[in-house]
């Protein structure tokens, strides 16, 4: 009988036992890992981006101020020309023609005043002696200015004509490159309301620029001599670089979108830039190279209850920037000056020590538990009332 109840008892003992490593076994150990950052010396830069397109610093359309039919063509498209080398020429005929009338007009005009000089010298003779009444003077002297005046206007008329002649020959305005050419020989160009364009020319291909489209809310940050970088899709694999030259007041409103423009200067030595190309523009709003800096989260870490239930101790300190250590079971806290920052990376003027390892985020293992950076990007998780300040206590319980 007593041997029958030790068994019992060692029964039991081994079922508690059994029950107990059941129980136990199925709940995993939480193991915290941290990630960390070293403080090291980068370039911060913040960017906006835009479309634009490309065309020539200088470029000149070329037209004819006469009518008529285009009679030759001496370039082509892609044709390099000099300043006043002739390009194109009208017909001439009815412009000689014009010319030739206003020449034979002066010369009745100028006849016609010989007589008249004549007539107003002997007419004034008379009157002077008495001969003739001053009627007949004043009729003489009025014929006489008439006449002076006619020649006068058939001068203007010959040099009109003489001026739309030389119009009929049409030469480029500077050293450049035929862009685009709009007429053929045999075609007739009018002149009567507007200007026809014939050529465009551009100056130097090797001297490009960009007209970008910038949105409104992106104006504010772009200004004079900000570098910018491009690239275009007929050669994708290359980056071109530039720099802002203006930033143009007028504002742009189409489908309720605001933008404006603005100029950057696309050097093109290689001449791969061809005009009329679509550029995917990046300008560098704020670059500041060779700087100490952090990853922004590294300031938004801080020790919360899961790591201090586990033994740890804190080291805290007044500020409003902080960054964090962990010395052995001890986190630390830094104050820290902070300087530019694009969201991503935040300078660190003063406070810590290039090559330092600060705290970025922890990660629980075999637990619920969230990290510090989850634990900031969860809209439901409550929040001190100023995020900049710390204090000496341990963070409450939520």
């Amino acid at each position: 009988m007593k041997n029958k109840k030790i068994w019992i008892g060692v029964g039991i003992v081994v079922l508690i036992i059994l029950a107990y490593f059941l129980l136990s076994g199925g709940k995993k150990e939480e193991k915290v890992s941290f990630d960390t950052a070293k403080v090291v010396k980068q370039n911060i830069s913040t960017s906006i981006t835009a479309t634009g397109t490309i065309e020539p610093v200088t470029s000149v359309t070329v037209g004819t101020q006469v009518s008529g039919i285009v009679a030759k063509l001496y370039v082509d498209y892609n044709s390099v020309v000099k300043k006043g080398q002739v390009i194109a020429e009208l017909d001439k005929t009815n412009l000689i023609s014009e010319l030739n009338t206003a020449k034979a007009n002066l010369s009745s005009a100028q006849s016609t005043l010989n007589y008249e000089i004549a007539n107003y010298n002997r007419f004034k003779t008379l009157y002077d002696k008495g001969l003739v009444s001053a009627d007949d003077y004043e009729n003489a002297k009025l014929s006489f200015e008439k006449a002076r005046q006619s020649v006068a206007s058939s001068h203007e008329s010959v040099q009109k004509a003489q001026t739309n002649l030389g119009y009929a020959t049409i030469t480029s305005p500077i050293d450049g490159v035929v862009l685009s050419k709009a007429v053929e020989e045999g075609q007739t160009v009018a002149a009567s309301f507007n200007t026809p364009e014939l050529f465009t020319i551009a100056q130097d291909l090797t001297d490009m620029r960009v007209i970008a489209d910038i949105d409104e809310a992106d104006i504010g940050g772009v200004k004079e001599g900000q570098r910018v970088s491009f690239t275009v899709d007929a050669f994708p694999d290359d980056s071109f670089e530039g720099k802002v030259t203006q930033v143009r007041q007028q504002a742009t409103t189409e489908s309720n979108v605001v933008t404006y423009e603005v100029v950057i200067s696309a050097p093109n030595n290689d001449l791969k830039l061809k005009p009329g190309l679509t550029a995917n523009v990046t300008i560098f709003t704020m670059e500041k190279n060779d700087v100490m800096a952090v990853p922004s989260k590294a300031l938004r870490f801080t020790p919360n209850e899961v790591l201090l239930s586990k033994g740890e101790m804190i080291d805290d300190c007044e500020g409003d920037h902080k960054v964090w250590t962990k010395e052995g079971n001890t986190f630390k806290a830094h104050k820290v000056e902070i300087g530019t920052s694009n969201g991503m990376l935040t300078e660190i003027v003063s406070g810590i020590s290039e090559g330092m390892d600060v705290l970025v985020d922890f990660n629980i293992s075999g637990g619920d538990a969230p990290s510090a950076e989850q634990k900031a990007s969860n809209p439901f998780m409550p929040r001190p009332r100023n995020n900049n300040k710390q204090n000496n206590q341990q963070p409450k319980k939520q």
